[in-house]
C-alpha cells in the first residue's frame, strides 16, 4: 500500500469511528433516555424497546467490522432493512401527535444507524436512505395524525437536523473519498514517473558502460585504419570490422522495445552477414523467458563472431523452454575468437573441422 493509499483509508477509517461514536451517543444514550422519559405515553413500550434493541445490534455489528477492519460487504443491505422495520415497527405504535417530538425518540436515532452502514457508499445511496426514512415519519404523521401548522412546523424544525446533518456527513465523506483517490492516483502516477526515471538512468548507465567497453576494442582498430598502420585489405582487419559492426548492431538492439529481445538482437547481429552475400538462416523452437541483458549478451557473442565471419553461409538455431535456452551456430567461417561468459550458467562449446564451425551457447539459470 502506497503512502498515498494509507493515507485515505486512515481519513476512512478515522470518520468512519466518529460516525459510530455520534450514533452510538444518539440511539443508545440519547435514544434510550427519551423513551424512558416518555415511557408512559406508549400503549406498547416492548415495540419500542424491539426497535431499539434492533438499531443497538446493528451498531454492535459496526463495532466489530471497525475492530476488525472489515467493511459491511453482503451483510449491509440486511442492515438497512433492519433499520427501515424498525423505524416502520416504531412509528405504527407511535402515539397519536407524538411525531418528531421527544416522545419519537426514533426520528433522529434511526437516520444514524443507516449513516453507519452507508459511509462508504456513494452520495446518491445515503440521500436515498435519508429520504426513505423522512418519508415514513412524514406519512405517520399525516396519516395517523391531525396536521395542522404548529406539528407542520415542529416536523420541518426537527428535520433540518435528522436530515441535515447525516446528509452534511455524507457529503464530507464523498468529498474525502474523492480527495483521497486523487491523492493516491497522483502517488502513483509519481511512482510510476520516478520508476520510469530511474530505469531510464540504468539503461543509460549500462549502454555508457558498453560503449565504453566497445571502446577497447573499437578505437584501436579505427586508429589503425586512420594513421595506416592497419590495412583494409587484410583479412584479420576485415574480420574484425565486421565485428566490431556486429557488437554495435547489438548494443543499438538492446535498447529496443521488442516482445523477444534475444531474437531481435541476433536478427541484427545476422543482418551483417547478409550485407556480405552470407546467406542466413534462422530457426526458433519453443518459448522461454527474456533472459537479462547480460545473459544475452554471453548467448548472442559466439553467433555474432560466426556470422561476422562466414564465408557463403550459416544456419542459427535457437531452442529453449523455461529452464533451459540454447543458440547454436554452424557456419563455414575459421574458429572464432569467443570471451569467457561473463554470466556463470551460461555455457559455451565449438567444435571446427574441415572449414565447418559448429558452436553452442547454452543458458540454464540454477535453481534458487
Amino acid at each position: 500500500m502506497s503512502d498515498g493509499e494509507a493515507t485515505q483509508e486512515q481519513l476512512r477509517r478515522g470518520l468512519r469511528i466518529a460516525v459510530l461514536l455520534v450514533a452510538i451517543l444518539t440511539v443508545d444514550v440519547l435514544g434510550l433516555s427519551n423513551l424512558s422519559r416518555g415511557l408512559k405515553s406508549h400503549d406498547l413500550p416492548a415495540v419500542q424497546f424491539a426497535a431499539l434493541a434492533a438499531l443497538t445490534a446493528v451498531l454492535a455489528v459496526e463495532v466489530v467490522l471497525v475492530v476488525r477492519r472489515r467493511p459491511w460487504g453482503r451483510a449491509r443491505r440486511l442492515a438497512i432493512v433492519i433499520v427501515l422495520a424498525a423505524s416502520t415497527l416504531a412509528y405504527l405504535t407511535l402515539p397519536a401527535g407524538k411525531t418528531a417530538t421527544t416522545v419519537d425518540w426514533l426520528f433522529g436515532a434511526a437516520n444514524w444507524a443507516g449513516v453507519v452502514v452507508l459511509l462508504d457508499r456513494p452520495l446518491r445511496t445515503m440521500l436515498v436512505f435519508l429520504l426513505t426514512h423522512e418519508s415514513l415519519a412524514l406519512a405517520n404523521l399525516l396519516v395517523f395524525h391531525d396536521v395542522n401548522r404548529t406539528v407542520l412546523a415542529r416536523f420541518v424544525t426537527g428535520s433540518v437536523t435528522v436530515f441535515g446533518l447525516p446528509l452534511c456527513v455524507a457529503v464530507v465523506a464523498a468529498m474525502l473519498g474523492r480527495i483521497g483517490a486523487r491523492a493516491a492516483s497522483a502517488t502513483r502516477e509519481l511512482e510510476r514517473l520516478r520508476t520510469a526515471e530511474a530505469a531510464a538512468a540504468g539503461a543509460h548507465g549500462r549502454r555508457t558502460q558498453r560503449i565504453a567497453e566497445l571502446a577497447d576494442t573499437t578505437v584501436p582498430l579505427l586508429a589503425g585504419l586512420a594513421d595506416g598502420s592497419l590495412l583494409p585489405s587484410d583479412p584479420l582487419v576485415q574480420r574484425g570490422c565486421a565485428i566490431e559492426a556486429a557488437r554495435m548492431r547489438r548494443l543499438f538492439a538492446e535498447t529496443d522495445a521488442v516482445e523477444n529481445p534475444l531474437l531481435h538482437e541476433l536478427r541484427h547481429c545476422a543482418d551483417i552477414a547478409d550485407r556480405k552475400g552470407v546467406e542466413v538462416d534462422l530457426d526458433v523452437r519453443g518459448h522461454w523467458p527474456v533472459p537479462p541483458v547480460a545473459v544475452r549478451r554471453d548467448l548472442t557473442d559466439a553467433a555474432l563472431t560466426a556470422l561476422a565471419t562466414a564465408g557463403s553461409w550459416a544456419r542459427v538455431t535457437v531452442t529453449g523452454g523455461a529452464g533451459l535456452v540454447s543458440v547454436n551456430v554452424v557456419a563455414d567461417c575459421v574458429e572464432p575468437i569467443v570471451s569467457t561468459p561473463a554470466t556463470p550458467d551460461v555455457r559455451v562449446e565449438i567444435f571446427d573441422g574441415d572449414g565447418t564451425v559448429w558452436m553452442e551457447a547454452r543458458w540454464q539459470p540454477a535453481e534458487s
